[in-house]
């Protein structure tokens, strides 16, 4: 099953998937942050004039999978979140920090990340 819209069982394995392709070097990706824990590159598809993601080593495929012994990469992932936010020069004007979970929620790519998106005034609720 491995993330199609459904609770993922974990089926997607890391040598399968596309972000962990890039953390390889296998697909070519705009690195702007590589901490061996935390990688974080451009979005191709960009929704915001800065639209970044951030994602962890560890293939994780969804939110629901995450367990207590991840709370210090989830929080790595946020400083890392911060950290680019402010050098891209949206910290103080504001961003949007997102993590899609499963189908519903619009994950496409079933490898936990987040979006930083800033560069552009944003509404709610979202659309």
């Amino acid at each position: 099953m491995g993330g199609r819209g459904v609770a993922s069982t974990g089926s997607m394995s890391a040598q399968d998937c596309l972000f962990c392709k890039m953390t390889k070097g296998e697909i070519p990706a705009e690195v702007v942050h590589d901490d061996g824990e935390v990688f974080a590159f451009k979005d191709i598809h960009p929704a915001a004039p800065t639209h970044l993601l951030v994602i962890p080593y560890k293939h994780v495929e969804t939110l629901l999978e995450f367990e207590r012994d991840d709370e210090a990469l989830i929080g790595r992932m946020v400083t890392v979140a911060t950290k680019l936010a402010r050098e891209a020069g949206i910290g103080e004007s504001g961003y949007r920090l997102v993590a899609n979970c499963n189908r519903d929620g619009g994950q496409s790519v079933y490898h936990v990340h987040f979006h930083v998106l800033g560069g552009r005034r944003f509404g709610w609720p979202p659309d």
